[in-house]
């Protein structure tokens, strides 16, 4: 990758919310978010989590790809998981020009504000990879 990457999420845009794919959770986002909602972790995990053998997923609901967003964006942004918070410092798009370009064709944001230094941009992905690092 160059020296950085441009990112600046535009006001109003919920894209990458939209997309298909799950959001995967450690147990601090489960914890995190269970807080803001005003739930117990167990609760919320029965509510909104889909477990797999050796990762928990936000369910996906029939109506929307989130049960969370909302016309006016996402409403447990405060509180929201690591790979939502994150994005797009991924480390599959921060480590690959062509996964970069294949999402900024969806990501408005993407190519616009400053620049972020790629070895923030590295830590960023980092964090995610250390939050899942069955994934990576």
């Amino acid at each position: 990758m160059a020296e950085g990457l441009r990112f600046q999420c535009q006001p109003g845009c919920t894209a990458c919310c939209e997309q298909k794919g799950f959001v995967y959770l450690t147990d601090a986002d489960i914890a995190r978010v269970a807080k803001f909602l005003g739930m117990t972790p167990t609760a919320f995990q029965r509510k909104y989590v889909y477990r797999t053998k050796n990762r928990r997923r936000l369910r996906v609901p029939r109506d929307s790809q989130c049960s969370f967003l909302r016309d006016g964006g996402c409403s447990i942004h405060p509180a929201k998981p690591t790979q939502c918070r994150i994005f797009p410092f991924w480390p599959e798009l921060v480590e690959s020009r062509q996964e970069w370009r294949k999402t900024a064709r969806y990501c408005p944001g993407m190519g616009k504000g400053p620049l972020i230094q790629i070895e923030a941009a590295k830590a960023q992905a980092g964090e995610m990879r250390a939050g899942y690092p069955e994934m990576y």
